[in-house]
């Protein structure tokens, strides 16, 4: 079974272009990759490949023996950061943190209040509460920055928006809206994959965002999961981010990338990706020797 899928041509998080694929999608929830004992079973390929995510580093070279006639390409190394939550407590994950980074997320907490005014945060587990939570929820959304560079918002077609619902009638939702007086600012949506949370969508409103709305809501959301002493995981999933490093306890090494049929078009596709990467990172180099790199960044925040 095939599905869409696209070689995308990236700087940071934005997308410049995609080239799409008839890939199949062959991905590994965060027990998977820790558990490396387990058999790995691929779906069937699809016309142009698969689309592996999330493999770790310990397994790539048994999946490319699964494939030796197709090319490996458009790879995207990263540490899986998590949560390990089992037999764990609030008290104790804060407790990992340095006195110093115990401190600003306080300093955060304290700022937020003081000058955008009073904080509430309302939690969204039933089907009618997650409801309640889109209908706030997607017009933030589409304020964010998430959104508008990076093509990551809280998804909002009915196919998106049915699934949830079905999670929630499920008891597989949780999501937490951050509110200043009756404005939401800022929303976190977790889907329930067995005692996992996986961290799907995180937004705040960029009139906010100096003060850290997204920081203030994950710690207050994490007290309150660590009190229900039901997950064992808070699985920030694939990609790098100083967030997730920041909230993570551990991390596990994984890669993303695809397997493509060794056809001309295929290896020219897979070449020019690897010729832009190189040359992003060359000039990633430069500028984050001169200074223009945090530039940069702020630039396409704006």
């Amino acid at each position: 079974m095939s599905s869409g899928a696209s070689i995308d041509f990236t700087l940071g998080s934005r997308r410049l272009a995609s080239v799409d694929r008839a890939l199949a999608t062959w991905a590994f929830s965060l027990e998977d990759a820790l558990d490396g004992s387990s058999p790995l079973t691929p779906p069937p390929l699809g016309a142009d490949g698969l689309r592996v995510l999330s493999a770790p580093q310990s397994r790539i070279a048994e999946i490319e023996e699964r494939f030796p006639n197709h090319l490996l390409g458009s790879r995207q190394s990263y540490g899986r950061h998590y949560i390990a939550m089992e037999g764990n407590s609030f008290e104790n994950y804060l407790a990992g943190f340095s006195s110093k980074t115990r401190s600003t997320l306080r300093r955060k907490a304290r700022k937020l209040a003081k000058e955008a005014g009073e904080y509430t945060l309302t939690e969204h587990i039933t089907r009618a509460e997650v409801e309640a939570f889109l209908e706030a929820a997607l017009p933030l959304s589409a304020k964010t920055y998430q959104a508008r560079l990076l093509d990551a918002g809280l998804p909002d077609s009915p196919e998106a928006r049915a699934e949830m619902l079905n999670k929630a009638q499920n008891g597989q939702m949780r999501c937490f809206l951050l509110w200043v007086g009756k404005r939401p600012i800022a929303y976190l949506s977790l889907p329930l994959v067995g005692n996992t949370l996986v961290y799907t969508h995180l937004g705040y409103d960029p009139e906010f965002a100096r003060l850290s709305p997204g920081t203030v809501l994950q710690l207050i959301a994490l007290e309150r999961l660590f009190a229900e002493n039901a997950y064992a995981y808070f699985d920030f999933t694939e990609g790098e981010g100083a967030h997730k490093a920041m909230f993570g306890t551990d991390s596990i090494e994984c890669s993303s990338f695809v397997l493509l049929s060794p056809t001309i078009a295929n290896r020219a596709l897979l070449g020019a990706r690897a010729s832009f990467d190189g040359a992003v990172e060359a000039a990633r180099s430069v500028a984050d020797r001169t200074g223009v790199l945090t530039k940069i960044r702020s630039a396409l925040r704006a």
